[in-house]
């Protein structure tokens, strides 16, 4: 996931959109159509694909808060102040509600 739609100043409500549906099922073609030989690995692959797909939202936008703390180079403490400021820096388009929600889910869920 590359982004969260419906962040900014005036919108503080988080759609999270995911398409783990769809390799789901294109996993599952594949497992029915392979060879002997090619099931284990897809079978584990549909297994991981499945659980990912299971993840809470606020798991995955705890995810998506690192990897935009990661993108701007932060390394501190996730609960800090300069956290917020580095997820708004990430995303300018957040508001200071919506940066202290989503770091507070981040912290919720440590990794």
């Amino acid at each position: 996931m590359t982004g969260i739609a419906g962040l900014n100043k005036k919108h503080n409500f988080v759609l999270t959109i995911r398409d783990a549906d769809v390799v789901a099922a294109a996993l599952r073609q594949a497992l029915a159509e392979a060879p002997p030989e090619e099931r284990p690995g897809l079978e584990r692959a549909a297994a991981l694909v499945e659980s990912s797909a299971a993840a809470e939202e606020s798991r995955l936008r705890a995810r998506w808060v690192r990897s935009r703390l990661a993108a701007v180079g932060f390394h501190g403490e996730i609960t800090s102040v300069a956290a917020v400021k580095a997820l708004r820096r990430a995303e300018p388009k957040l508001s200071l509600l919506a940066a202290v929600q989503l770091q507070r889910e981040a912290s919720a869920h440590p990794e």
